[in-house]
């Protein structure tokens, strides 16, 4: 017990240290409000937001508020930093307008799925304890803040660009990575809800063209989010971004494409259909299916 209580001690010092890094490189050359520049004062919000919601939710000891939480901060956070940075120009309401559209759609899902499973067994032994499950709603607070940071650079910028062909590119990436995101997962909530497919792996649609090809637009968006924010940039805010590649390797190496593959691996593996699709389908890039 001991030693994990040091270790979500050493969790909690590190994930505020690398918030107060991202902090400080953003703010520069950051609009402030008196002495507090905006880019720090939204970081210092997302974690906020975060440890109030963490207080109700420990005492009764449930985890049903806590992704529905990390998408409202998205919202919180970039508006308040938009309303905070004046003037506001087109490329402010450009990032804007995405980051909000996005987070909508993230909110709405995440409700529909804790309406439907009520919760989350990850949290079943982690809630129980505070260290850790303070460590858990405090690393959600860094994922908003990194995730986030390029969007919350170019908003918060003292330099204000016009919007020129480099914010249509990057639009257009995000739109393009928004459709892959929305198609892959609208294609696996109908073939989840045909009872025809109980037990069954989808492999039709994109997904037969990549194993998470939701991930894969997931990825390409926040790319197009950064080519946007990138004219207004300078100095450490080049820092910012580590977004697109902070939310490739969030889903590739951590807390996306290895827990479903393992889950996958765990439920079919060893079927000769699902190992002949793994073979065949690429993991992220929906790219051709190879040959057999």
């Amino acid at each position: 017990m001991a030693k994990k209580q040091i270790g979500g001690a050493i969790a909690f010092v590190v994930t505020i240290v690398i918030g107060a890094a991202m902090a400080w490189a953003g703010s520069q050359d950051s609009v402030s409000i008196g002495n507090v520049p905006v880019f720090a004062l939204a970081v210092g919000v997302a974690f906020l937001v975060q440890w109030l919601v963490f207080i109700p939710s420990y005492l009764i000891r449930t985890e049903r508020y806590f992704d529905l939480t990390g998408s409202i901060t998205y919202t919180i956070v970039m508006t308040l930093a938009v309303v905070l940075s004046r003037p506001v120009d087109g490329r402010t309401i450009l990032l804007m307008m995405l980051v909000l559209l996005w987070a909508a759609r993230l909110g709405s899902f995440l409700y529909r799925r804790v309406r439907r499973t009520g919760k989350d067994v990850r949290f079943d032994e982690i809630k129980l304890s505070f260290s850790r499950f303070l460590v858990t709603w405090t690393l959600q607070g860094l994922w908003v803040s990194l995730t986030l940071a390029t969007a919350l650079a170019a908003v918060a910028s003292a330099h204000r660009q016009p919007l020129d062909a480099l914010a249509l590119a990057g639009l257009a990436v995000w739109i393009s990575g928004f459709a892959i995101e929305v198609v892959a997962d609208n294609q696996k909530n109908r073939f989840r809800a045909d009872p025809a497919n109980a037990g069954r792996f989808i492999t039709s649609g994109l997904w037969a063209r990549s194993r998470h090809p939701n991930y894969f637009g997931e990825i390409v968006l926040w790319i197009g989010v950064a080519l946007i924010a990138f004219p207004t940039l300078s100095g450490w805010q080049l820092a910012t971004l580590i977004s697109p590649a902070f939310v490739f390797l969030l889903l590739t190496k951590v807390s996306g494409v290895p827990l479903l593959e393992k889950k996958a691996d765990e439920r079919w593996g060893g079927q000769d259909d699902y190992e002949t699709y793994k073979r065949r389908t690429p993991m992220l890039l929906p790219l051709r299916r190879a040959r057999p």
